[in-house]
């Protein structure tokens, strides 16, 4: 009994980790659209704000990717979807020696690299173009055209998966029934196949949608003058990222999470609908009077996506009334004041350096003072091998001297001359010569 409960524990705690390394991120970046400072923060926090939506909004750039990239979906979606039924009838229908290398053909674009993928794309359709003799303008060398070719390359080998899985489970011999009623192919394609393959499809058109909407690797070479959403935003966080791009993912975030939840409790309410009407009786069926569950009863989907549709009512009523102008105003006097006590840290501290390093040379001076001896000084006591050439006095001719010192008792200069330069062109300079010999 313990061993079950550790278990138990040990899988709640390994959950736990796991939505956590798996949300975490998206919930962060969610917090970082309400907070006011203009580098995505979630701490500290500063001002609730809602002026992050209002800039995306305002974004003509981000508006057309998103437009872009609705209709690049769209199209890919049709595409990816046809070509992926085609080849999921096609692997079903097959000589069976075949199936492993036609299934290793179709599903080979998913190994190949996005990149060379939409390069391969645009040099193919532009030598296409070439040979029809159309011109630099036409449909084949339009970027929308090229970017749902380019996707749908291999995108349509994610479809072709899924309706594999479903189409698994068809007995071929409703099709076959269907031929001898007297149905043609195309009949019974559309009225027994079709009906039995639509789950399928829809899961298929969600991926392909999905798939296309962040693809960036294979749109880059393809986008042309169409630039789709995840282009824009590449471009964007090269300039420097803002709060606006965290207004943009917490909605896609909402929006998915909506669309979830409400497929899952139509799920969950036609399965209570059909318990119920197994349970029902014989009289209940044929009287019409039978009682069908409501839309939440039993079903945390619909209670879920009820919340979250509370959640986004309270957050667009809010941003409706709410301003944080004082807040913000507040936070930067804040700041403002911070700054003051640093720089007036700064100087103190820079003064009371300054204060040292006058109090260590006085003490070195003192020192120096008093250990004097009557050895002459050369001209600002460098003995460096340029001589005085650098010291102030050296233009009035004073540097072989020092001040207060008798001109006949001061040793003769290294060079013998009295020019400005002192003894930089003395030969015995670079030797640190530039004092006479006797010293």
């Amino acid at each position: 009994m313990k061993n079950l409960s550790f278990l138990r524990l040990s899988v709640w705690f390994y959950l736990a980790i796991f939505f956590a390394y798996l949300l975490g991120p998206l919930v962060i970046m969610s917090v970082t659209a309400f907070n006011s400072p203009g580098f995505p923060q979630a701490t500290p926090w500063e001002c609730l704000t809602f002026e992050w939506f209002s800039a995306l909004f305002q974004d003509e750039r981000i508006l057309n990717g998103i437009k872009n990239s609705i209709l690049v979906g769209a199209g890919t979606v049709v595409l990816s979807v046809a070509m992926g039924l085609a080849g999921a009838l096609m692997l079903t229908q097959i000589w069976p020696k075949l199936r492993a290398t036609y299934y290793t053909v179709i599903i080979a674009p998913i190994l190949i690299p996005g990149v060379v993928i939409g390069i391969s794309t645009l040099v193919f359709w532009d030598r296409i173009n070439r040979m029809v003799g159309l011109g630099a303008d036409s449909f084949l060398s339009n970027g929308l055209f090229l970017t749902i070719i380019g996707q749908s390359t291999f995108i349509a080998s994610y479809c072709m998966l899924v309706l594999v899985a479903r189409l698994q489970r068809y007995d071929m011999a409703l099709t076959e029934a269907a031929l001898d009623l007297g149905a043609t192919h195309a009949q019974a394609f559309r009225k027994v196949l079709l009906p039995f393959m639509k789950p399928a499809i829809a899961s298929a058109a969600v991926l392909a949608f999905l798939a296309s909407f962040e693809n960036y690797n294979t749109t880059t070479f393809t986008f042309g003058e169409y630039p789709t959403l995840t282009i824009e935003l590449a471009q964007k966080v090269r300039y420097g990222i803002t709060p606006a791009i965290s207004a943009l993912a917490f909605i896609i975030v909402v929006l998915t999470v909506f669309a979830a939840l409400f497929n899952e409790a139509t799920i969950r309410r036609r399965e209570l609908v059909a318990a119920a009407r197994k349970d029902a009786t014989v009289e209940e069926l044929e009287s019409g009077r039978l009682r069908l569950p409501g839309f939440l009863s039993s079903n945390w989907a619909a209670l879920g996506l009820v919340g979250v549709a509370c959640f986004t009512i309270v957050i667009v009523g809010t941003a409706t009334v709410y301003s944080p102008a004082q807040c913000i105003a507040d936070v930067k006097e804040q700041k403002r004041l911070e700054t003051e006590v640093r720089i007036q840290e700064l100087r103190q501290r820079r003064a009371e350096e300054a204060a040292g390093r006058a109090a260590e040379e006085a003490e070195s001076g003192g020192s120096e003072a008093g250990g004097a001896t009557s050895e002459p000084t050369t001209s600002g006591g460098n003995n460096s091998g340029f001589g005085g050439v650098f010291d102030p006095n050296a233009l009035g001719g004073d540097a072989a001297t020092s001040e207060g010192e008798d001109e006949s008792s001061a040793p003769a200069p290294a060079t013998g001359g009295n020019s400005a330069f002192g003894g930089a062109f003395d030969p015995n300079a670079l030797s640190g010569g530039s004092t006479s010999d006797g010293n």
